[in-house]
């Protein structure tokens, strides 16, 4: 965990000293006004006083200062490392070929199955189940939970784990021996209460963190996913005669998640009841020894002043402060800790096997060695059945296997959309995309009449990503957010699909002319098709077969490759 967030010793540090600073100021602020409430009682002149008064404003001012940079630093750290280690997965998986595993780590089982709710992919045929011991890809869904909440959560353990528990442990020790030069009987109650407090309640809170995320991972995932398919494919699971049996399994799973989250349930209410008894057993053992030492004198030998014994009563209430966050922050660990595994499971999956066949047709190296280089022409078609290698050529020409190509880069046909303003979607090709260069390409790839329908224009939100937007307005947006890129080459995997036939024809034409004025006649643009318009002006169409063999068709006849093509 440490190695993959890339943590800085000395940011952790820092953010320690100024907790530690933050609670010891409340620490020593019930102190010293436990001593200025008793002293006061005595009525001494007010000079006698004006020290103390000062000090207890001064540590009331420095506590919440102190508090304030303490969540500066922590948020600081939390905040790089989850950037560090988000980095680090997305270069992980963008350095594998785990998507061109996945056909051959699947099989297709009998064709009368019915669809399950946890299909791998929008490509994939939902009637497709694991191999035996194959090396599955993580499928979309999978890469956004571990890229987004699955490193949120591990990023959430410097603020709710690293941090408290240190400063718990430097103010716990500071607590006890403070009380222990009034009455080390008090101080030995003390310590007890806190470890009731900073280590059973936190076992107590791990222990239910884990049984819950057990009936998450294990019970309620297999409810969601019995309950979906139930809702989506009633029809055919009824004429399977396998609904009865799909319905009882989904309401089996959901009762034994039930059970799991309450047998969890009740650790966290002992948990959360562990701190509040511990306060109230410390304060109480501290009053009856204060009581017992304090004798009719006051400050007589072997008695207890009235300010100590206020002092010994008032302490531990602030004592526990400290350690109240401890069981958050097992909880916190335990989420963390399982939000790591998925993490290393994803790079396991991403991390390329060593390849045992290399003599299939179809496989990426043999239709490499066929062509290999980016040709040298402005507009280029790839033409093709589906499973000839037409997206593997595009991936590989952006150099998504090897070292990325900084003026090239691929759009995939099922880029994602996410669930915020349309201008944030375009400016996923360029962070600084002002509002009229995005409005002015929505426009050109078709989308200015749904603009306009917009209800905010522009700044609408996507509730729910691509789900806010039909198949075709995805296509259109996912090309406006290439046209917007920097990249001098755009590689486009099939940017007309689910257009309506005329309309796409008309897209793709001025995609595929250098002076149709929709990409500039500077740029390269090579664009995957099935059928290409028989009017298209393509300098160059690649014809890659069902074995892999590519056949080039320079369609130009001033173009100067026509009878000497290259590539670069």
């Amino acid at each position: 965990m440490w190695t993959l967030l890339a943590l800085s010793p000395w940011r952790i540090l820092v953010a320690v000293a100024w907790g530690v600073a933050a609670l010891g100021s409340a620490l020593a602020l019930a102190a010293l006004s436990a001593w200025l409430i008793a002293r006061a009682w005595e009525m001494p002149p007010v000079l006698a006083l004006s020290v103390a008064v000062v000090s207890v404003r001064a540590l009331g001012i420095s506590r919440g200062l102190a508090r304030y940079l303490e969540r500066l630093a922590t948020h600081d750290v939390a905040l790089r490392s989850m950037t560090i280690a988000r980095t680090t997965v997305y270069r992980t998986v963008a350095g594998s070929d785990i998507w061109l595993r996945r056909t051959s780590a699947r099989e297709t089982s009998d064709p009368q199955q019915v669809p399950t709710a946890d299909a791998p992919s929008d490509h994939e045929s939902s009637n497709t189940r694991p191999v035996a011991g194959a090396h599955v890809p993580p499928r979309r869904g999978d890469l956004l939970v571990r890229i987004g909440s699955d490193i949120d959560d591990l990023g959430a353990v410097v603020v709710r784990v690293f941090v408290p528990v240190a400063v718990a442990a430097i103010l716990s020790l500071a607590a006890v021996a403070m009380l222990a030069t009034i009455s080390v009987p008090a101080a030995a109650i003390l310590a007890g209460a806190l470890a009731i407090t900073g280590i059973l309640a936190p076992w107590l809170s791990a222990r239910a963190a884990r049984d819950a995320e057990l009936a998450v991972r294990a019970d309620r995932a297999e409810f969601t996913a019995d309950a979906v398919t139930v809702l989506d494919h009633a029809a055919e699971l009824r004429v399977a005669g396998r609904l009865g049996e799909t319905f009882d399994a989904a309401q089996s799973a959901g009762k034994r998640a039930v059970a799991a989250e309450n047998a969890a349930a009740s650790r966290t209410a002992w948990a959360a009841a562990a701190t509040p008894l511990s306060i109230g057993v410390s304060v109480l053992a501290a009053l009856l020894i204060g009581i017992t030492l304090y004798g009719p004198d006051g400050g007589a030998p072997g008695a207890m002043t009235p300010m100590a014994l206020t002092i010994l009563v008032l302490l531990p209430l602030s004592a526990f402060e400290a350690v109240g966050p401890l069981p958050a922050a097992a909880q916190a660990l335990t989420t963390s800790r399982a939000a790591l595994r998925r993490l290393t499971q994803l790079e396991g999956a991403a991390r390329r096997p060593p390849r045992t066949d290399t003599s299939a047709p179809r496989d990426l190296d043999s239709l490499l060695l066929r062509f290999p280089d980016l040709p040298e022409a402005r507009r280029v078609a790839v033409v093709g059945p589906s499973g000839a290698g037409k997206t593997t050529l595009l991936m590989y020409w952006a150099g998504l296997f090897d070292t990325p190509r900084p003026d090239a880069t691929f759009f995939a046909e099922d880029a994602h959309l996410f669930g915020t303003s349309v201008l944030e979607n375009l400016r996923v090709a360029r962070g600084d995309v002002t509002a009229a260069e995005a409005e002015k390409a929505l426009n050109e790839v078709g989308l200015g009449d749904w603009l306009d329908s917009l209800p905010d224009g522009i700044p609408t939100d996507l509730v729910g990503g691509a789900a806010a937007v039909s198949g075709g307005q995805r296509r259109r947006l996912l090309l406006a957010r290439a046209l917007l890129s920097p990249a001098r080459i755009l590689l486009l995997d099939e940017p007309t699909e689910h257009l309506e036939a005329e309309a796409g024809a008309d897209l793709l034409r001025d995609l595929l002319d250098i002076s149709s004025g929709l990409v500039e006649p500077d740029r390269t643009v090579v664009v995957v098709t099935h059928q290409p318009p028989p009017d298209h002006h393509a300098d160059l169409v690649l014809h890659i077969d069902g074995s892999g063999e590519v056949t080039p068709e320079f369609r130009s006849s001033n173009n100067p490759l026509h009878a000497h093509p290259t590539f670069r």
